[in-house]
């Protein structure tokens, strides 16, 4: 067992939750307006894609994830075009987007770097790592919280972030409102639409930050469809976490912790395609666990309701 839970597992744990945690605080705040946004696999692909190609062009790893945003951004303003202007089903929108952005980076591997399947440059170079003064010398702790990308403290410090904006600021108010009663909201002044692109606008940011994660923080290449269902997993816990960041964190937190799991599992001659199902069981799971919950009930109305 000590082979199993050691320092090193939960390092792991943490450089792989981060693209989870990111979707799904993207995926948490579309909630909160009332659009459940299941396209969350195909943003954060895209986002991945666009920090590779921004890197191979600029060179510089910020800039790179500076594109990686942009892009994402404007994907997911196509999506709230679609869903929100012309109102068409959001689950519908979600799951063509998904599949859109999966032929659509094949496509551009093959158009700009003249690949198939993998792009890999040995001369690119990815996020580096942050050593923490003082506390990488802490036992224990230490060897957990220090030497990771800085993305990867960028999304915790988020989820404190997004619990502030979300329950103490003015705008965060209005958000919820939304999406607890659009009719109310629009009464009172509030322009409903507005702030659902303003929602779906903040997922594409988050998701572009999971996916140069993804990317560039953790393997520095892209291969095609390298999310592996990621995005669909960040979805869930959304769900399991009531689109509450504290909520979300956590619950992201147990399928890092299951993904990393997997890996260790490897190492002690298991096959690898039944470690690799662990995150994905765990996640079965959890829906079943979570199928009596009244927030699917409230994410249906809202997503009725904003109609």
């Amino acid at each position: 067992m000590q082979h199993l839970l050691d320092v090193s597992l939960f390092n792991s744990m943490i450089r792989m939750v981060a693209p989870i945690l990111l979707a799904a605080l993207g995926g948490a705040i579309c909630s909160r307006v009332g659009l459940f946004n299941v396209g969350l696999e195909g943003f954060v692909l895209v986002g991945a894609f666009s920090a590779i190609v921004g890197n191979h062009y600029s060179g510089n790893v910020y800039v790179a994830v500076l594109i990686a945003i942009a892009v994402t951004m404007l994907f997911s303003l196509a999506f709230a075009y679609i869903s929100i202007h012309l109102q068409a089903n959001v689950i519908v929108v979600g799951i063509s987007f998904n599949f859109l952005a999966l032929g659509l980076t094949a496509f551009c591997l093959k158009a700009i770097f003249h690949v198939k399947g993998a792009f890999y440059d040995k001369n690119m170079v990815g996020l580096p790592k942050w050593n923490i003064p003082f506390v990488q010398d802490i036992p224990v702790i230490g060897g957990i919280i220090s030497g990771h990308s800085p993305l990867i403290y960028l999304a915790f410090a988020l989820v404190l972030g997004l619990q502030y904006f979300l329950f103490k600021s003015v705008l965060g108010f209005r958000l919820l409102a939304v999406g607890e009663n659009p009719v109310a909201a629009k009464s009172i002044g509030i322009k409903v639409g507005r702030m659902q692109y303003l929602a779906v606008l903040i997922c594409g940011v988050l998701c572009g930050l999971a996916g140069a994660q993804l990317s560039l923080g953790q393997v520095t290449m892209f291969t095609e469809g390298m999310t592996a269902g990621r995005g669909f997993i960040a979805l869930v816990a959304m769900m399991l976490g009531q689109a509450n960041p504290l909520g979300v964190m956590a619950s992201s937190l147990l399928f890092g912790l299951m993904d990393a799991f997997s890996i260790r599992l490897q190492g002690f001659s298991l096959p690898t395609h039944f470690t690799q199902m662990l995150p994905y069981i765990v996640t079965l799971l959890a829906m079943l666990f979570f199928r009596k919950s009244s927030y699917m009930a409230d994410a249906q109305k809202a997503n009725g309701s904003s109609r």
